[in-house]
């Protein structure tokens, strides 16, 4: 999917075009009810005069058969019409949650920059649904013209000033509702914006509530949240009366409107010019027209704040990309040799790295925000300022991002797990599941990252269902399992950050030397400072203040580098 570009406008005509059908046959059904309702005080005005004011019987019958047929094809057209304007809304709204997926999944990234996960989730909810409404919205805006234009003949065939009063009174009262609208357009973006500011909030939250009440801090984060929620029900209040102003104003001048034409009407009939039947229609027509201007309304109002929403869906997917360019794929089954060449990215800087394929290697460095950046360049989730990082001889940045990642998994620390069963969340990494390759290889997953004798304390084994976000597991036995996923994936080149910092320390040391077998003739990177997990590695490379300052076997190092004896044996 292309990145960029998509304005609001874009996206309101896009929801529109993709249900152009069901958009088309509801606002024609629309157009049908309407027209029938406005032909209903006509026909009570026509059979007034041509059956009740000269007592004909068979006139009455045939003018009240032609009331029930008007009445059954207005509520057939209506039921039919109302089902497929609300589906034309909900799938307008599913293929925009479907295009923000997409987008928020590329692998080129960038659609998260500056926005919380909640946040996200609210602008693929609540405003997908609003910008959806609008497939829905159009066929009743549709269906409210129709009213109008058939009432205006009919009035001009009762009489030509009562047609035109409705004829030139319409734009002008059309005009003026957008013009309302403005102010509602405005504080509704406002409202979705701390919505889902204030759902981003919550979630973030959530997520990290263990942490929260571990540190004491729940009351501070309760203040927090507070704030944010009194910010977001502010915005959702000033929201709220705008759109009862807006619709009180409307309903005022729509009022005075058709009471203008009910008057007129009196005022013609009074001087002999229409008759008692034709001020009966005048009077019907002008209550009538009430429905269709407040439909206007709703749908003006409806507009109004899926313009708002519209605008937020576009910022998303004319999000930046995070890394650009790279259409190659690895040259077949990647051998896994990686290397840095003066890679300044972040705190990262000018590092020189060569990881040759199938190696095992350690990276030290107690600054977090050097082991972020390392992760980073290595995932290509950012391309470095300067420098570059290859694979197999070819720059990460000719690679294509999704491809590259079939070939490199970096594997962070916080990893979450899925809602799903122990099992299913190992497969998820796995290539092949349901080939004896797969298996095999979640099987040696589950039994080097030791997640098989976790499964074994669950009540249904590795077919326990997790909650969310694995927390129904301890910290030690999530790692465990997030460390079984990654390894179940076999990639040629697997990056681990502190994979085992929950773990006991003679479960460690089974893990690590598991480890190594497990990936044997593949490359893998451990950032970590266990010393049970550096022992098993092939070197050990120390990054300190962004750069290269040590680079040898684990047990020389602790031996001649007091700098690196305090990292790893504390």
């Amino acid at each position: 999917m292309p990145i960029g570009g998509p304005t609001g406008g874009h996206v309101l005509r896009g929801a529109i075009r993709g249900q152009r059908r069901r958009v088309v046959s509801a606002s024609l059904l629309g157009m049908t009810h309407q027209a029938c309702e406005a032909l209903v005080p006509v026909v009570i005005g026509a059979a007034i005069d041509t059956a009740v004011a000269t007592g004909s019987t068979p006139a009455l019958v045939r003018w009240l058969l032609v009331l029930g047929v008007l009445f059954l094809v207005l509520s057939t057209c209506y039921r039919t019409s109302a089902r497929i304007a609300e589906g034309a809304g909900e799938h307008a709204a599913h293929r925009l949650r479907l295009e923000l997926g997409a987008r928020v999944l590329d692998p080129r990234g960038g659609a998260d920059a500056n926005r919380l996960p909640g946040a996200l989730t609210s602008i693929a909810t609540n405003d997908a649904r609003r910008v959806g409404s609008v497939a829905t919205v159009l066929p009743y805006g549709c269906a409210a013209i129709a009213a109008l234009v058939v009432s205006a003949v009919a009035l001009l065939r009762i009489s030509v000033p009562l047609g035109l009063l409705v004829l030139l009174g319409i734009p002008p009262l059309l005009w003026l509702g957008h013009r309302i609208s403005r102010p509602l357009e405005r504080r509704s973006e406002a409202e979705q914006e701390s919505a889902a500011h204030a759902s981003g909030v919550a979630a973030d939250l959530v997520s990290g509530l263990r942490v929260l009440k571990g540190m004491g801090a729940e009351s501070a984060a309760v203040a927090r949240y507070r704030t944010t929620s009194q910010d977001s029900l502010a915005a959702a209040l000033r929201a709220a009366r705008s759109r009862a102003g807006h619709e009180g104003a409307l309903l005022a001048l729509t009022g005075v409107f058709i009471a203008v034409i009910g008057i007129t009407g009196a005022y013609l009939a009074m001087r002999g010019s229409i008759s008692v039947g034709d001020l009966v229609a005048a009077v019907g027509l002008a209550q009538f027209l009430l429905g269709p201007f407040q439909l206007l309304a709703y749908a003006n109002a409806e507009f109004a704040q899926a313009r708002a929403s519209a605008r937020r869906i576009a910022e998303v997917l004319a999000s930046p990309a995070a890394v650009d360019g790279g259409e190659r794929a690895p040259d077949g089954t990647a051998a896994g040799h990686v290397r840095l060449r003066d890679v300044r990215l972040g705190s990262l800087r000018g590092v020189d790295l060569d990881l040759p394929a199938g190696s095992l290697t350690g990276v030290v460095t107690r600054d977090p925000a050097v082991a972020h950046d390392l992760l980073l360049a290595l995932a290509r989730e950012t391309d470095p300022a300067d420098g570059r990082v290859e694979l197999d001889g070819v720059p990460l940045t000719e690679l294509d991002p999704d491809r590259l990642r079939r070939s490199v998994l970096v594997a962070p620390h916080d990893a979450d797990l899925f809602e799903s069963s122990l099992l299913e969340n190992v497969r998820a990494g796995a290539d092949d599941t349901g080939t004896g390759t797969g298996t095999r290889a979640v099987d040696a997953a589950l039994a080097a990252s030791t997640a098989d004798e976790v499964a074994l304390l669950l009540p249904d084994g590795a077919d326990t269902v997790l909650a969310e976000r694995g927390r129904s597991l301890s910290g030690g036995q999530r790692q465990r399992v997030a460390l079984a996923r990654a390894l179940a994936a076999d990639r040629p080149v697997l990056v681990l950050h502190d994979p085992t910092t929950a773990v006991d320390t003679v479960t460690e040391s089974r893990i690590a030397a598991r480890l190594r077998d497990v990936r044997q003739g593949r490359t893998t990177v451990l950032i970590t400072t266990s010393p049970a997990l550096l022992a098993v590695t092939d070197r050990v490379v120390v990054l300190d203040g962004g750069t290269v300052t040590a680079d040898g076997a684990h047990t020389a190092l602790v031996a001649g580098d007091a700098t690196y004896r305090a990292a790893v044996l504390g």
